[in-house]
């Protein structure tokens, strides 16, 4: 180890360590989900379920394990995100896009999601969608992967196709600064789905740009920048400097993720 809280090759370990759980997490969702999923309202209105928790318990025992002097941020552990960020922590969503699961069309856009940040960016993640059976992760400096069907692959941005450039949007929180966002780049091409998913989309060249308006926590986008950024894509806020985290609260401001497309093409 040299002065980093983490240097390349103990990510790749890390890596190693906790695809087992993260895969884990996934089908332990999907038993719930099988079985009907009955949700409650927390403090702050959003839904979480029986799957959340579960999920949660497994990723937090395994980082527990594999890595036990980096602090842990949690959606669901209210008392973690009370602490003062520090050099390097993990952001853990055990199901990002909640209401996306708890929807009775099943569409699968939910996610596992675990990212590291240190120095106040993210250097690794984890989005697992175990529905759609699409497992991506990615190490800044070292690249990103994506396995799906039994074999893995590296992933890679695109760049834009010559019929312009394809957007993606929340599909539960898409509104009126989206739109005027779109409008004002000339983008008409847009598809629209939850959750993290839309980051594992840039990374493998489906997708070009991801402009976000609505609210969302620090744990909802870490662990896809992370495989973005890995996969040669980038987060900035609205004045186009670089996304950063440890924000207060853990709460993100509106932001706009580039895969191949950087906002001179239109």
């Amino acid at each position: 180890m040299t002065n980093d809280p983490m240097t390349i090759d103990d990510m790749t370990g890390l890596l190693t360590d906790l695809t087992a759980p993260v895969l884990a997490a996934g089908e332990t969702i999907m038993e719930i989900h099988r079985r009907g999923v009955v949700a409650r309202t927390k403090p702050d209105g959003s839904p979480v379920s029986e799957a959340d928790e579960a999920a949660e318990a497994i990723l937090l025992a395994a980082l527990a394990d594999v890595a036990p002097d980096i602090p842990v941020v949690s959606e669901e552990n209210a008392a973690s995100r009370a602490i003062t960020p520090p050099r390097a922590f993990f952001l853990v969503d055990p199901i990002d896009g909640t209401r996306e699961f708890l929807r009775p069309d099943g569409n699968g856009a939910f996610t596992v999601n675990i990212g590291l940040v240190i120095d106040h960016r993210p250097v690794f993640g984890i989005v697992h969608a175990p529905a759609l059976g699409r497992f991506f992760a990615g190490i800044v400096g070292r690249g990103a992967w994506e396995t799906s069907g039994g074999a893995t692959r590296p992933i890679r941005v695109r760049e834009v196709p010559e019929d312009g450039p394809l957007a993606v949007a929340s599909r539960s929180h898409r509104d009126p600064q989206t739109n005027a966002w779109l409008e004002s780049h000339g983008i008409t091409n847009t598809m629209s789905t939850g959750s993290s998913v839309k980051f594992g989309l840039l990374a493998a060249g489906e997708v070009d740009v991801y402009p976000r308006f609505g609210p969302t926590m620090e744990w909802d986008t870490a662990a896809g920048e992370a495989v973005l950024l890995a996969a040669g894509g980038r987060v900035a806020f609205l004045d186009g400097l670089d996304f950063t985290y440890g924000k207060p609260g853990f709460r993100n401001t509106p932001f706009i993720a580039y895969a191949g497309y950087t906002g001179q093409q239109a």
